[in-house]
């Protein structure tokens, strides 16, 4: 009900207003700033003008003979490390899945210094079971490895971790260890 009576009073004599304001006049616009005013000669503005656009032959042939070449020295040891591993210096892949590789495109060979997952696998799991045999040197020097990075992927590379927790009661279902 409150709608229909702000309605009323918002249409009330609405076509007397509308004429009203279109016959007010209209604002006039502010002038424009002056900026093409041409120059007189003799002004500094026009000198400074002139000067700012000719081409200074001595400046310009300074100008050709600099050279400029930065270098990091950071990145390009990081960029010469990069490229001196993986231009070309590839291994033969050492243990692949049997049966094809869940669709994945078979490998035929790999970069020095990178291992696939089966290959992890199988390192790592001769690593637990003799330790003594398969020390971190042998296993970097197996897959073509940095010993840093064996010793890391030793100690903190952990594929699956299988927790059997034993139930609270007697009577519950357990999944049997097999």
């Amino acid at each position: 009900m409150g709608a229909r009576v702000t309605r009323m009073f918002r249409n009330f004599n609405l076509e007397n207003r509308v004429h009203r304001e279109i016959s007010r006049e209209k604002p006039v616009a502010a002038p424009r700033h002056a900026t093409s005013l041409p120059l007189s000669a003799g002004s500094s503005e026009a000198v400074e003008a002139v000067s700012v656009n000719q081409k200074h032959d001595p400046l310009l042939s300074l100008l050709q003979s600099v050279y400029v070449e930065s270098k990091d020295p950071a990145a390009a040891e990081a960029s010469q490390e990069v490229t001196v591993g993986t231009e070309g210096e590839r291994r033969p892949l050492r243990f692949s899945l049997p049966g094809g590789s869940y669709g994945l495109l078979e490998l035929k060979d790999v970069p020095k210094g990178k291992l696939t997952i089966t290959e992890t696998l199988k390192a790592m799991n001769s690593h637990q079971q003799q330790p003594q045999t398969w020390t971190p040197g042998k296993i970097a020097q197996e897959y073509s490895l940095d010993l840093k990075d064996t010793k890391a992927l030793l100690e903190f590379f952990i594929p699956f971790q299988v927790h059997i927790i034993p139930p609270k009661t007697k009577n519950a279902k357990q999944i049997k260890a097999s």
